[in-house]
């Protein structure tokens, strides 16, 4: 799709330090200020942050695109949806 090569960058948050849910909640406040397609890296270091991130993102209708395990943490490429979170 010619507008995937036109989207920007994706950008990152960092959530290192945050214990569940805060996450997710800040992730939720995030995503919901952005538009939808719109892509986000989270760095956490929650070690539930592996069950609740995917979690989030299929009740609210965005889309994990990536996750890769990092050097004390995870982190999850998401990709905004069409409804609000």
């Amino acid at each position: 799709m010619l507008e995937n090569k036109l989207a920007k960058p994706a950008s990152v948050y960092d959530l290192k330090g945050l214990n569940c849910p805060l996450p997710v909640l800040k992730a939720k406040k995030r995503l919901a200020g952005m538009q939808p397609g719109s892509r986000l890296w989270l760095e956490t270091t929650d070690p539930l942050a592996v069950i609740d991130i995917p979690a989030f993102c299929s009740d609210s209708g965005h889309r994990l695109v990536e996750t890769a395990a990092v050097s004390g943490g995870h982190r999850f490429l998401v990709e905004r949806g069409e409804q609000q979170s």
